[in-house]
């Protein structure tokens, strides 16, 4: 196949994918850069598919769970792998941003933290083939910082290349389809959980899985490699610390920043509160290893089944979509409780597999809408430091929300559902105060 053919083959698909007549409409973007927006756009889908799933595959919360328990180590770890995937790729992002100003294409910065999450991945294969007890716990929560340093390379790059090679009124939905396609694929990885009973076998299980994760990540990099980015503004590439205290600026200077930043915080229930379902979930059940695969197989239908369709809202109003998504979350956490302390244990072992997906579907919207926010709402060289500034506050805001929640742990389960969920409803209250940037 030549060039040519390529081109109109990847014209087609993008045409087929936007759902929409005038797909070559280009807001916010060069004319250079509007030529080669649909071989971009699949690009971006395909890299986005691969990590997205890669990431299920080692979700902390599951995977790593399981091989912490699996291998031993002390139930200290369990609680430490969240906060360090997430705020690990956050709160380095000031500084981060500082150097990637200076280069004035950026996919490569993409590249280096895919192909680092790729070797970080590996290398926790080999970890739970040959180490056990505390020697296997702290080795992966090393080899986790790692991956989540790369990973805050990889979330300060994306938003800036896809703000210079995808049009506004497209951002929305390659999130809302590579995340689609990703629930798919992890849907399907749930259904073989259940059916297949993971839990009996030996190490070269987790290792197997997380190997084929690190491949996702290395395929991921390469296919990222070969977007065509033009080059951009190098402004504010000095010194990382200086440029971060400048940075930070932003949030007594810009008062619409600020709002979103406040806002955003409010919304990391959505992802704060999953735990704790997935706690009920075991409690109702018995710790039976077939709702395990279902809660698996209920985040990856929550993604299939909403993220193309958050994706176009929020193309249209991510704002809206800001709202609905909370609101959902908020309205599951409070019938959760009252079906707690009215049921007990009664309650059906379905329930919490439903819920899940609800949350699930809550959170999608959450994540989609805010980064779509994020991105409209910025333009140029402001796109980076937008996004680092804000991740590394939220990263901050998720140790301490951590800290508190682990504080709080003699509370049952369902209390603390219900207090996130509160907080959920004061999120929706300030995205209601936001303005609109889909104009």
């Amino acid at each position: 196949m030549n060039k040519i053919q390529r081109s109109r083959l990847a014209d087609d698909l993008y045409i087929r994918l936007v759902d929409e007549e005038d797909a070559r409409v280009c807001k916010d973007i060069s004319e250079d850069a509007c030529r080669e927006v649909p071989g971009n756009f699949l690009r971006i889908v395909l890299s986005n598919l691969l990590t997205q799933t890669g990431d299920a595959l080692i979700n902390p919360k599951t995977v790593l769970a399981w091989l912490i328990n699996f291998a031993g180590a002390p139930a200290f770890v369990l609680g430490l792998l969240v906060p360090i995937r997430e705020s690990g790729s956050l709160i380095p992002q000031l500084a981060i941003a500082a150097w990637v100003r200076r280069k004035p294409v950026r996919k490569w910065v993409w590249v280096i933290g895919s192909f680092l999450q790729g070797a970080a991945v590996a290398a926790m294969g080999v970890t739970a083939l040959i180490m056990s007890g505390m020697a296997a716990g702290i080795t992966l929560l090393l080899e986790l910082v790692v991956f989540s340093l790369a990973r805050g390379l990889c979330s300060v790059a994306s938003k800036d290349v896809m703000g210079k090679t995808i049009p506004k009124t497209r951002r929305g939905r390659v999130s809302g389809i590579a995340s689609g396609l990703s629930g798919i694929v992890v849907g399907l990885i749930g259904l073989w959980m259940f059916f297949g009973r993971p839990d009996s076998a030996g190490p070269w299980f987790y290792a197997i899985l997380l190997f084929v994760a690190a491949t996702f990540w290395w395929i991921a990099a390469l296919v990222f490699g070969s977007i065509e980015e033009e080059p951009g503004e190098t402004a504010g590439g000095g010194n990382a610390g200086a440029e971060a205290l400048k940075s930070l600026g932003l949030l007594s200077r810009d008062r619409q920043f600020r709002h979103f930043v406040i806002t955003r915080a409010l919304m990391i229930t959505s992802a704060l509160v999953a735990p704790y379902y997935v706690t009920l979930a075991q409690r109702s059940s018995g710790g039976s290893t077939g709702v395990l695969g279902l809660l698996i197989l209920a985040g990856g239908l929550a993604s299939s089944l909403s993220a193309p369709t958050w994706g176009k809202m929020a193309d249209r109003s991510s704002r809206r979509v800001l709202i609905w998504a909370s609101s959902l979350a908020a309205g599951l956490g409070i019938t959760v409780f009252v079906l707690e302390r009215s049921l007990g244990d009664a309650v059906p072992n379905w329930v919490y597999p439903f819920a899940f997906l609800l949350l699930g579907i809550a959170h999608a919207g959450v994540r989609l809408g805010r980064k779509t926010y994020l991105i409209d709402m910025a333009g140029g060289n402001k796109r980076t430091d937008y996004v680092a500034v804000g991740n590394t506050l939220i990263g901050v805001i998720l140790l301490a929300a951590g800290g508190v929640t682990a504080a709080l742990s003699f509370l049952s389960p369902e209390v603390l559902v219900l207090g996130l969920a509160m907080i959920s409803v004061i999120g929706v209250v300030s995205a209601i105060r936001l303005p609109e940037v889909q104009v």
